[in-house]
């Protein structure tokens, strides 16, 4: 009798703990002995590259700050390296509020709306300033409004960085040196359709499977921005790195929007400007690491070619042809124009 009762009541606290961690949007720990005071908020913040990518750096300072603005009334905690899933199950557990804030790549958002496509096209931005104009200002804000009433609120943009093609077969300089290349590229139409111009073969693969896939020459190569190259050792299984800087990787950073509404004002506030100081403590790690780790990977064995980027250009402008009508003429010009 005694062990049913023991038995019972094992299960009625574990029913109850497991009902606590299904409701979501943060978990409360009382920082008072007495209750008397204000209660943490704790949230899970995840992204999926590696712990000593930037994105993580950034991700870190973003909750240092937040918990610094709140006065420990809101801390965050980050699980790097796809923790939490991959991009679209992050998104998804954002919007259902199982996940609290996430940090992922454009690509996925072009299901909420169209406009985010133009972000994916290759040398839509000329460099970083015209990047940052185009992001911060009206024309970025307008495309993170889109994700209104979805379960998401975009808070603003952080970045990848610009890509670079990697592969293990040959030196690559002009585009038709890339052709037959059997090429890793993410799960992304534009980047697909804008390799296939040259005459590579796209062949999209969950990141967690190309370190394999390039060792095993599954692939032949594939592309990334520097820092990923580096944190991902890539340069253990490709020797040829070509400077194409032929996509901007625009990195938006979402939360969950019930969540969001649920703060008050002031912590909203402080939110907002913790994001704006870590995107920047994000930002400037990527350029240093993209001037710094050229020399590293050389000397890691890399063959480095600097290809003349207006070929490259010229090469894959039949995806705007394929594309304009869907993401709009008007966004496309102004985007481009920003760099004036």
């Amino acid at each position: 009798m005694k062990k049913s009762r023991l038995f019972l009541l094992v299960a009625i606290v574990l029913v109850s703990a497991l009902a606590l961690t299904a409701c979501g949007g943060g978990s409360n720990t009382d920082s008072g002995e007495n209750g008397d005071q204000p209660k943490t908020t704790v949230l899970k913040a995840g992204h999926t590259l590696a712990p000593d990518h930037p994105y993580n750096d950034g991700m870190l300072k973003f909750a240092e700050l937040v918990e610094q603005k709140t006065n420990g009334q809101i801390k965050i905690d980050v699980y790097p390296a796809a923790q939490l899933g991959s991009e679209r199950e992050a998104i998804e557990g954002v919007q259902m509020g199982t996940i609290d804030i996430t940090l992922v790549s454009t690509a996925p958002l072009a299901g909420f709306s169209d406009a985010f496509l133009a972000l994916d096209l290759p040398f839509i931005f000329k460099d970083r300033t015209h990047a940052y104009k185009v992001l911060d200002g009206e024309i970025g804000q307008d495309m993170l409004s889109k994700l209104d009433g979805t379960g998401l609120i975009g808070i603003n943009f952080w970045e990848n960085g610009f890509r670079n093609l990697t592969n293990g077969e040959r030196p690559v300089v002009v585009p038709e040196d890339a052709k037959g290349l059997k090429v890793r590229t993410m799960e992304n139409q534009i980047h697909m359709d804008s390799f296939r111009a040259i005459g590579a073969d796209p062949t999209p693969m969950a990141f967690g499977e190309l370190f394999t896939a390039l060792q095993q020459k599954t692939v032949d190569g594939q592309e990334n921005p520097l820092p990923i190259i580096w944190t991902s050792k890539f340069f253990e299984v490709q020797e040829h790195l070509a400077l194409t800087g032929h996509f901007y990787a625009a990195v938006p950073l979402l939360i969950n929007e019930k969540l969001f509404n649920s703060f008050s004002p002031e912590v909203q506030q402080a939110i907002l400007e913790a994001a704006e100081e870590a995107r920047d403590f994000e930002r400037n790690i990527i350029k240093e690491m993209d001037e710094s780790l050229l020399g590293d990977l050389k000397e890691a064995g890399m063959q480095v070619t600097e290809p003349d980027k207006a070929v490259w250009e010229e090469a894959m402008k039949s995806v705007y042809d394929k594309y304009e009508s869907k993401i709009g003429t008007d966004l496309i010009q102004k985007i481009k124009q920003a760099a004036n």
